[in-house]
């Protein structure tokens, strides 16, 4: 019997045998899957499209971060130029007040030493300082309409700062005490030892005509004696700084304790005032306390 190849050179029987595995294997494959194959391939093209969800989750997440980001940096710059206009006009704000506040400031600590000196004290304004000059002063808006008369004490909370120099009708020129032609009549605190102060310039100054024989230690208080009929006893001058022995006199030297150099305000002395004023106006150093059992 001739067999005849199909036009695809298989025979006939290669194309049963063909049909028969294909057979079989749709069979099997039948079995294995059960009657309902449905599921099972919903289940392998859910586990083959897992990572292209999962990367597209990722990627919808990253950019709902991206725009939220985006829009809390807005709103960040936007609060950051609001406060930093804020600070704008609160720094312009406290520059504005603080010269009265300054002023207030100033107001009230020279109140607090009117009521510690029972005188009648009156007050002015700095409105010009020639400290850079060899004798330079402070330039007072009150003259002879507020009744100055020259020599009388200036002072402020901080201590003494000089006299009145000259009185114009509206102004007055006050002559510091660390000027070299001022001098002050002075005392020691502790020693009670008595000088004249005269100036040096730059806040300091030089008690002269004390004697070899006191005590002076560097950091006591030096203070108005009174003598000189401009201050009255007790107000506070400076402090010694330095303290060198001479031939018949100490050299005390004194850093005065009024700022001189940032002075605004002013009070004035009455012109000759009395010899002491109480309560006066530094309180004396507290005694230390001895032990129990010491004589």
């Amino acid at each position: 019997m001739v067999v005849h190849r199909s036009k695809w050179g298989w025979s006939r029987a290669g194309w049963q045998r063909l049909v028969l595995i294909l057979l079989w294997l749709g069979h099997g494959i039948w079995v294995l899957l059960g009657p309902y194959p449905g599921g099972h391939w919903t289940r392998l093209a859910d586990t083959l499209a897992r990572p292209s969800q999962h990367l597209a989750s990722r990627w919808a997440q990253w950019r709902t971060t991206r725009k939220e980001a985006a829009r809390d940096f807005v709103e960040t710059r936007a609060e950051n130029v609001r406060l930093t206009a804020e600070l704008a006009q609160l720094r312009t704000q406290a520059a504005q007040e603080a010269p009265r506040l300054a002023e207030a400031d100033e107001a009230v600590r020279l109140l607090g030493l009117k009521r510690q000196i029972p005188l009648e004290l009156k007050a002015a304004r700095v409105i010009f300082s020639t400290r850079p000059a060899t004798y330079g002063g402070l330039i007072l808006d009150r003259g002879r309409d507020l009744d100055l008369v020259p020599d009388q004490g200036v002072l402020v909370p901080e201590g003494i700062v000089g006299r009145l120099w000259s009185v114009g009708p509206t102004q007055a020129k006050v002559l510091l005490a660390d000027a070299p032609n001022a001098s002050v009549a002075v005392m020691l605190m502790r020693s009670r030892a008595t000088g004249v102060l005269q100036g040096l310039g730059s806040g300091r100054a030089l008690i002269r005509y004390i004697s070899n024989q006191e005590v002076v230690q560097v950091g006591e208080a030096v203070l108005t004696s009174g003598l000189d009929r401009v201050f009255p006893r007790g107000l506070l001058v400076g402090y010694v700084a330095e303290v060198v022995p001479g031939d018949l006199e100490l050299r005390v030297q004194v850093n005065l304790s009024a700022p001189l150099d940032r002075i605004s305000t002013v009070l004035l002395l009455p012109f000759q005032p009395p010899l002491e004023v109480q309560p006066p106006f530094v309180v004396q150093e507290p005694k230390p306390q001895r032990k129990k059992g010491t004589p």
